[in-house]
């Protein structure tokens, strides 16, 4: 509660200011004088010479004029510069009988803030004449009355001051009066009527006087009255008051009728000459407006309310008379006493309602307020709500600054609903508000922000130009043109990367769009940067990252590596008759330049010569016997091996195989089938011979070797087999993957075929073209066939 307590009264600014520390602010005072109803327009002053300031200096300075309240009195010239008046003044309306007549304002430049304090001074003319309350005064005089006899009279009334009020008075010419103008303390002046001749009521029971008044005017101004002088029978006693001074105060929200005082006057007569009545003597119109006497009693109670901003005080006269002519007077003076009824007042000398952020003090507002109450009714306090970034400074004369509390920040909080509270002292407290909207402009003080600092897109290869393949967006706090943004693509890092060949950007909405198709095995993944600019001055950028993955598509048939199809002569595979079920007649190896389940290659038999005789593993492409082989069995096979791959849509390729059944590998050549049935039928006895002689006389030695050989033949190949490598993960069992776990990593050339010749034929085995690419198990295999052919004889 303490905490609140000592915040708000910083935010009050109740604690006064030293001049010294605000150098903008001006302590000289400039008065100004003119004449009331002087015409609007008319020239004043010169605010230039006045100032010292030059009209360029006041113009960009922001010079204006301010009073308190509403009214504008004073306007200037913004081209001169001069004061000239804005309306006809009346001095008796704003100033009534207050003299001098000083109506106070300020000259404020804005930039920097300066304040001159200034006062315009109304100087009386003689536009009123004096004017009597009464046309008629009835004076009842006996006629025992002595010469040198003085009554009073009352007084004319002039609004104006000065010496244009009423200075003298005169009566009309008679034998028996003359008039004698006197002055009261305060300076005003009253007629005394002076008996110069004693009255004889039987001679003459009544006079009539004209009695004039006249000001101090060039020329004088006049008001004139009547005065009718009753002559009466002796009176021996005047009537006298109880008190010849009353003072009472009242307070200024006293109802109407209220009584105020009662006064009491005595006369020793008797008779008619005992009787009084009360009447209003020597007093003001204003007086005679807000009260009424009882002329029995003596009662004085309010006709209307009072006012204590308009009239503070009353002063009076109150004339007690009897029957026989006698009067007496006594003075009443009424003190108008104070209540807070009227709540304080703010006039708003300057506003601005947009400012820039990143400004520290900055002026907002000039203000003045003031409260026409007295006492601590009429002190004020000004304050502003907690937790805003604003303060309030006093300059002088009630008069506040409004100014930020540092930089204000709009992306924080862009508009500000800012209420200055007037409170006064007085009982209950009475209060004004003002509220000022205040927006914050925007400056360029953000860099525009990316939803992401780094980008992944996913286009398929084979992709039709100008394909939209993604966006970027990026986000900037500011507002208006520092937040509109503009999308570019950045030098890549790599100078080999084409990349305003590959990708384009919508500069307006970060939109990315592929400009050529992309194939995936040229290029997988590219990565570039991207940027975001503001419209800001100076204008401020980001970056993103952004990479790009091509995706396969299945635009690669598999590739036959072996056996070769394009061959001068088909290649035949030799498969002993004793071959047992599995063995491994050839091994068809395929490539896909595809990846992924693309690449997964799957291979079936579609055609052979002979159904059920042989299989081909669907995940290796082994070929292998099915089941024993006979001599039933023919001699030549022809195989139709199908590679699929996995893609969407399948995409596959045809080798063919040539498969030789042999007893065998003892006979010196083997001619292709349609060469051995053409020499057979040509020389059966020639043929005949050469085998058995070579039968019987390598007999036991080929039985041994070919026993040896087909042993260690099944052993290495059983051994290659079982190494085989499966691939891993969710891999279907009917495909290898050639894309580096499959049957081959990458592309070979391979030779296996039957050439014919013109007097022997030669089988050559399998042998690599490009053996530094080949993996390892391929290079056991084909050592080993090597091995085979060596110990064989075959070159």
């Amino acid at each position: 509660m303490a905490q609140t307590k000592g915040h708000r009264k910083k935010r009050q600014v109740v604690t006064f200011v030293i001049l010294m520390l605000l150098r903008e602010v001006g302590s000289e005072f400039i008065q100004y004088s003119v004449l009331e109803e002087t015409e609007s327009g008319t020239f004043v002053a010169n605010l230039t010479k006045d100032l010292g300031l030059g009209t360029g200096e006041l113009a960009a300075r922001g010079a204006r004029v301010v009073f308190k309240g509403n009214r504008q009195h004073l306007q200037l010239d913004p081209q001169t510069y001069d004061l000239l008046l804005n309306e006809k003044l009346d001095r008796e309306e704003l100033c009534g009988a207050t003299e001098p007549c000083l109506l106070p304002f300020q000259v404020l430049l804005e930039n920097p803030l300066q304040f001159f304090q200034a006062a315009l001074q109304l100087r009386d003319v003689n536009d009123h004449a004096p004017e009597f309350l009464e046309q008629e005064i009835l004076l009842k005089i006996p006629e025992s009355s002595q010469p040198g006899t003085a009554i009073p009279l009352k007084t004319a009334q002039d609004l104006d001051v000065g010496s244009n009020t009423v200075q003298n008075y005169t009566i009309s010419t008679n034998p028996h009066f003359h008039l004698f103008t006197r002055s009261h303390s305060d300076g005003r002046r009253y007629p005394e009527l002076v008996l110069d001749k004693t009255l004889d009521r039987e001679e003459q029971s009544e006079l009539r006087l004209t009695l004039t008044a006249l000001d101090g005017g060039s020329p004088p101004r006049t008001g004139t009255s009547q005065v009718v002088v009753a002559v009466l029978d002796i009176n021996d006693n005047a009537p006298e008051f109880a008190q010849l001074l009353y003072e009472v105060q009242v307070s200024e929200n006293s109802p109407v009728g209220s009584l105020v005082i009662t006064v009491s006057a005595r006369d020793l007569d008797a008779g008619t000459h005992g009787e009084l009545s009360y009447s209003f003597f020597q007093s003001s119109n204003q007086a005679i407006q807000v009260f009424e006497l009882n002329a029995v009693t003596g009662e004085l109670r309010l006709k209307r309310m009072l006012d204590f901003e308009e009239i503070r005080s009353y002063r009076m006269e109150i004339e007690a008379s009897d029957g026989g002519g006698l009067s007496g007077k006594c003075t009443v003076a009424i003190e108008v006493m104070d209540i807070n009824d009227n709540a304080p007042e703010l006039t708003m000398s300057l506003l601005i309602s947009d400012i820039p952020e990143n400004t520290p003090d900055t002026v907002v507002a000039v203000f003045g307020i003031s409260d026409p109450d007295s006492g601590d009714n009429g002190k004020m306090t000004c304050f502003i709500q907690d937790h805003l970034p604003f303060l309030l400074k006093l300059t002088v004369d009630n008069f506040y600054t409004l100014v930020t509390e540092g930089a204000l920040d709009r992306e924080s909080q862009a508009e500000y609903n800012i209420t200055i509270t007037v409170t006064d002292l007085g009982t209950p407290r009475l209060k004004t508000q003002h509220n000022i909207t205040l927006l914050v402009s925007d400056v360029n003080d953000n860099a525009p922000a990316f939803t992401q600092t780094a980008y992944t897109l996913f286009l398929r290869e084979n992709n039709s130009p100008a394909l939209h393949i993604g966006s970027v967006s990026a986000t900037d706090r500011d507002a208006g043109a520092n937040a509109q943004l503009t999308y570019s693509l950045l030098p890549p890092h790599d100078p080999r990367l084409p990349l305003a060949s590959l990708v384009s950007i919508n500069a307006d909405n970060g939109h990315l769009f592929a400009l050529r198709a992309l194939d995936f095995e040229a290029l997988q993944a590219f990565e570039f940067r991207v940027g975001a600019t503001d419209r800001g001055s100076p204008a401020l950028s980001s970056q993103a990252l952004v990479r790009v993955q091509v995706l396969d598509a299945n635009d690669n048939a598999p590739f036959v590596l072996y056996p070769l199809q394009n061959g001068s002569a088909p290649c035949t595979e030799l498969v002993p008759r004793a071959a047992e079920p599995g063995y491994l007649v050839s091994k068809v190896v395929a490539v896909d330049a595809d990846s992924g389940q693309n690449a997964w290659l799957s291979f079936q038999l579609l055609k052979a010569t002979e159904p059920g005789l042989f299989g081909v593993w669907a995940h290796n492409g082994e070929v292998r016997t099915a089941r024993l082989l006979s001599e039933r069995d023919a001699a030549k096979h022809r195989l139709l091996v199908l590679v699929k791959d996995n893609g969407e849509p399948a995409l596959s390729a045809s080798v063919t195989l040539h498969v030789l059944l042999v007893d065998g590998f003892s006979q010196p050549y083997l001619p292709l089938p349609e060469a051995a049935a053409d020499q057979a039928q040509a020389d059966p006895l020639t043929v005949y011979l050469v085998i058995a002689l070579a039968s019987v006389s390598s007999l036991f030695l080929f039985s041994v070797l070919a026993f040896i050989a087909v042993r260690l033949c099944r052993r290495s190949r059983a051994a290659w087999v079982g190494g085989c490598s499966v691939p891993e993960g969710p891999f279907p069992g009917h495909l290898v993957d050639v894309s580096g776990t499959g049957t081959l990593s990458q592309s070979y050339q391979y030779e296996v075929c039957l050439t014919g010749g013109s007097g022997s034929n030669e089988f050559k085995f399998l042998k690599p073209m490009i053996p530094n690419l080949l993996p390892q198990g391929a290079n056991e295999e084909i050592e080993g066939n090597a091995t085979f052919q060596n110990n064989f004889g075959f070159n």
